[in-house]
């Protein structure tokens, strides 16, 4: 018998969620099996297989409004835990209309697991949601098909206006307790927008206002986080995802790294006016969170190199020193290595180098004519993400550091740019103009599952949060 019970702090809209986990049948009220097949508890197994190795079947009929007032919200959460489920990829989920010729239960005694299964199910879901005051109740359980047993359970209180986060939950561990795979659900983009159409105040030119933004890593929930009415741009999520980094003009001044605390508003100047030639731009946070390398340019310096400098703003580092840019750098999963594009021999390339700056910079051996914008991928995998250019405009590739070979990921609808890894490295968000104007994708790592996440304005440089 396993039982585990998480809580989690209250934040921005969320008010405080306590989840009980039941698995392999515990919490299972089942519909007696027919007497021909009695069920022995030695087949209760708490993953669900599909038919000779295949993905299982999964099913994500509307959850059960226990109140008249949580229609609705019931309607809600079925169709994006299907979402959330389909997302990575991992079961083979019937669409939501073939639910029609089964029968619809009220409670988990009426489960026609027989319908279910002629439909082709392995796995069903069934939710109630009943709403009390300002929050709503929800319980949610998987059953296998075939022994009719509940395998995984969960019960939550969460504030009405969160109601989302109830199915990203669900669908994060079901995702880790039946494929082992870590979720994506409950994540978040940050990216640059100037869909608010205003102008950069105190200026003469009509430059238009870019600020900070964040959503659900489907695009829902999309949050204002700067509101300057200036040039916010390349923001970047600290390991624990409570603050971004991003490149800031205020007025006239070079760009500066500042540092929000989204959930407590608070506001930090990192580099405080040290690179006044050229400012500082493309923060990244370390993978132990504790410092952040960025380019800027420095006093006497004719272009931007690579600089490092704790989360404090203490020790300012500067790690190249070369006459040609050297820019957007991005960190290796160990913190050991830093890779970045130079125009050193000419035109962008990716070059490897410590990452506290010993040693010199190595160039990757990638064929095309340009490279830029690296990103590395999180462990196990070897590899770096990249824009590639060979043509009219960019493509994302990929580029094995094992084997020294890199495999195309979109193909020339659009121009595409700034690739930044999921936390599990399964997906990649992306900005493509393939829609016309630039806008923000995720796309798996293997080049299937694209998908668009912001539709209004213009989107840049996604970063993917932890």
């Amino acid at each position: 018998m396993t039982t585990t019970v998480r809580r989690y702090p209250p934040g921005p809209g969320i008010i405080a969620i306590t989840a009980v986990l039941f698995v392999a049948g515990l919490v299972a009220a089942q519909q007696p099996a027919p007497p021909q097949t009695p069920q022995q508890p030695s087949e209760i197994a708490t993953r669900i297989s599909g038919d000779s190795g295949a993905p299982p079947h999964y099913a994500v009929p509307d959850f059960v409004a226990l109140t008249p007032n949580a229609t609705q919200i019931a309607q809600m959460l079925a169709q994006v835990l299907w979402d959330d489920l389909n997302f990575e990829r991992e079961f083979d989920m019937i669409p939501r209309d073939v639910y029609k010729s089964v029968p619809i239960a009220r409670s988990m005694e009426q489960i026609p697991f027989g319908a279910w299964r002629e439909v082709g199910a392995d796995g069903v879901f069934f939710g109630t949601v009943a709403q009390k005051g300002n929050d709503i109740i929800v319980q949610v359980r998987l059953f296998n098909v075939r022994s009719r047993e509940s395998v995984y359970a969960q019960e939550m209180t969460i504030a009405t206006r969160s109601a989302r986060r109830i199915a990203h939950e669900v669908a994060d561990a079901v995702h880790k307790q039946q494929r082992g795979v870590r979720g994506v659900a409950r994540t978040r983009l940050t990216f640059v927008s100037d869909r608010i159409r205003e102008s950069v105040l105190g200026t003469v030119e009509k430059r238009s206002v870019k600020e900070i933004w964040v959503a659900d890593y489907d695009g829902a929930n999309e949050l204002r986080i700067t509101n300057s009415r200036d040039l916010n741009i390349n923001p970047s999520w600290s390991q624990d995802a409570r603050a971004i980094a991003y490149s800031a003009y205020r007025g006239n001044q070079p760009p500066e790294i500042l540092l929000s605390f989204i959930t407590t508003g608070v506001l930090q100047n990192l580099t405080r006016g040290r690179l006044r030639n050229g400012g500082a731009s493309l923060p990244v946070f370390s993978p132990d969170g504790r410092q952040i390398v960025f380019h800027g340019t420095a006093e006497g310096a004719s272009a931007p190199d690579l600089f490092v400098i704790n989360v404090d703003g203490s020790n300012l580092r500067r790690l190249t020193t070369h006459p040609d840019s050297d820019t957007t750098p991005t960190w290796s999963p160990s913190g050991t290595q830093i890779a970045f594009t130079s125009d050193r021999t000419g035109r962008p390339q990716i070059y490897l180098m410590s990452a506290d700056g010993t040693g010199g910079a190595q160039r990757l051996p990638i064929p095309d004519a340009e490279a830029d914008r690296a990103t590395w991928a999180p462990s196990p995998f070897n590899e770096i993400a990249y824009s590639a250019r060979n043509g009219p405009g960019y493509d994302i590739k990929v580029y094995d550091l094992a084997t020294r070979q890199s495999r195309q990921i979109t193909f020339s609808e659009g121009s595409n740019e700034s690739p930044a890894y999921s936390p599990s490295g399964r997906h990649l968000a992306f900005t493509s103009t393939r829609s016309g104007l630039v806008q923000v994708f995720t796309i798996g790592r293997d080049g299937n599952g694209l998908r668009q996440i912001t539709r209004t304005g213009n989107n840049q440089t996604p970063d993917w949060s932890n």
